[in-house]
């Protein structure tokens, strides 16, 4: 994974002013232009616009990429995926079920409402508030409490112990949003309103940059914030534009329209790269790209159907042939980098003629029609893939592609019959990859777009949550994981390098391996 990387106008600066002045004025000037800024204003081409810029009411890449760097959470992932303290100064657990957290003092949100305990009590309340119906709310369901202790100290009680707490305050969902907005939702929904609105509109967090303007479905434009508490972003406006198209995308980035794309199909990487004035940063990730199936309409209510169209996909073909071996064969839903990751499992192994038999003894030999609905062309081309793969078993795929929100509608409503999507443990702890993929409390828009509904998982995973031994938790994950792989509602296909293309000057991008983009200290060099 690529790191932050020192500003190369900035170090050639610190060179020349040493040869000519004494440390402290090096140190002032360095300060100086950190304090300032860049100047510059940066584009990055993406898929689309935010479905939300309520970090409480959207759990998708698109709202995600955004929102990160409008808001601030208490604990922050770096970019080597240690957690930090961020709005919080330190935080400690005190006892099985108690949580302390020190906030950092004098950081206002974006509209100049103080940041304090009471922010983080409105936050974390309205998140788990069951009339708001926040999406994220399963990855804050076990906290039972949110105790002001005095201005700048919080007790965060759950309903068991939850060693996963942590990592979840870290997840874009745990963003703080300005109470005075939270209160303002509140307020138009009691005027006949809807819910989980306001914020959208006017977004307000702590973060280095400020909502300036958004085009539904054109772009989203944030502002340097000049009064972050923390070193200031170096870019002085960032614009997210949307880009459906692969080769648009591309042929921006060659033509300096934008300064970044997100995402690069691998057929696209050589092309990037081998290019003098363009640059690709390839990062490794803890996504799962995935084949899904609704596990409530028939024959995909078959375990038996699920299992043979699994062992009907040759994943690693995919990746040699579609993905230029951008990727890595993903055989359970978790990747090796996330705790609960087992490799202790009987795994599905490719075999045409296995899948073949099976269907034929459970009365499936004659085949059947089905819809595979995708978002991207790297999907569609996945599922071009898979259809000629499950015609050998008189299985008729339907490709259907829709853009990002109509298929976030479409697969969350439980219309589809199969779909190819993806999820990023971006925690690092198996809770949020299978909780909200598999645990039947989430059906729908929060993860479990399958529709699976197995009481034995739904045991296990809610004694892994509150278990304090890390090997008994791993060994409840495991169990889970083999149940998931017996049953098929999802088949995991690969976990991808994250590609996004750079301008050959731009400086200081990194990105977390759930996908997510480090842009504070982008910048031209």
């Amino acid at each position: 994974m690529k790191k932050y990387l020192v500003p190369l106008f900035t170090f050639l600066f610190i060179l020349l002013l040493s040869a000519c002045t004494n440390d402290s004025e090096v140190e002032e000037a360095v300060e100086e232009e950190t304090e300032t800024g860049s100047g510059e204003d940066l584009t990055m081409s993406v898929l689309a616009t935010p479905n939300s810029l309520d970090p409480h009411a959207a759990n998708d890449q698109s709202s995600n990429h955004v929102n990160v760097n409008i808001y601030d959470r208490l604990v922050e992932f770096t970019p080597d995926l240690d957690i930090e303290p961020g709005l919080a100064e330190s935080y400690e657990q005190i006892d099985d079920l108690t949580w302390e957290f020190k906030l950092r003092e004098g950081v206002t949100f974006h509209d100049g409402t103080d940041f304090n305990a009471e922010a983080v009590k409105t936050n974390l309340d309205r998140v788990r508030d069951a009339e708001v119906g926040a999406p994220v709310a399963f990855l804050f369901e076990l906290i039972d409490s949110v105790e002001v202790v005095d201005d700048y100290t919080v007790h965060i009680k759950t309903i068991n112990p939850f060693a996963a707490l942590p990592s979840h305050l870290a997840h874009p969902a745990g963003s703080m949003i300005s109470p005075a907005v939270i209160e303002a939702d509140y307020e138009q929904y009691e005027d006949g309103g809807e819910l989980l609105t306001e914020v959208h509109r006017n977004p307000a967090g702590t973060g280095p940059y400020t909502f300036e303007t958004l085009a539904e479905g054109e772009y989203v434009t944030l502002s340097r914030n000049a009064d972050y508490w923390g070193t200031p972003a170096q870019a002085e406006t960032f614009t997210f534009k949307a880009v459906p198209e692969d080769s648009a995308r591309i042929a921006e980035l060659m033509t300096e329209t934008t300064d970044l794309i997100y995402p690069v199909n691998p057929n696209d990487f050589a092309q990037i790269e081998e290019n003098a004035d363009t640059k690709m940063n390839e990062t490794e990730s803890v996504r799962m790209e995935y084949v899904g199936f609704n596990t409530e309409k028939a024959p995909f209510d078959d375990p038996v159907v699920r299992t043979a169209i699994a062992k009907a996909i040759d994943k690693q073909a995919i990746i040699d042939e579609m993905l230029e071996g951008k990727a890595e064969v993903a055989d359970t839903p978790l990747s090796p980098a996330v705790f609960g990751y087992s490799d202790d499992l009987d795994r599905l192994e490719y075999d045409t003629e296995a899948a073949r038999q099976l269907l034929e003894d459970n009365g499936y030999g004659d085949g059947f029609t089905a819809e595979i609905t995708v978002m991207d062309r790297t999907a569609a081309d996945m599922a071009a893939y898979i259809q000629e793969a499950l015609a050998d078993l008189n299985i008729n795929l339907e490709i259907y592609q829709l853009d990002s929100g109509a298929f976030l509608d479409y697969v969350g409503g439980g219309d589809h019959e199969m779909f190819i999507g993806g999820w990023g443990t971006v925690t690092l702890d198996a809770d949020y990859g299978l909780y909200a993929l598999f645990h039947s409390s989430n059906i729908g828009t929060s993860g479990n777009r399958s529709r699976y509904n197995n009481s034995e998982v739904d045991s296990l995973l809610d004694a892994a949550r509150s278990e304090t031994d890390m090997d008994e938790r791993l060994a409840l994950y495991g169990d889970a994981q083999q149940i998931l792989l017996d049953e098929s509602p999802i088949i995991p296909i690969y976990h991808p390098s994250l590609l996004t293309g750079l301008r050959e000057d731009i400086e200081g991008y990194g990105q977390h391996p759930a996908s997510f983009h480090f842009l504070k200290d982008v910048h031209r060099e």
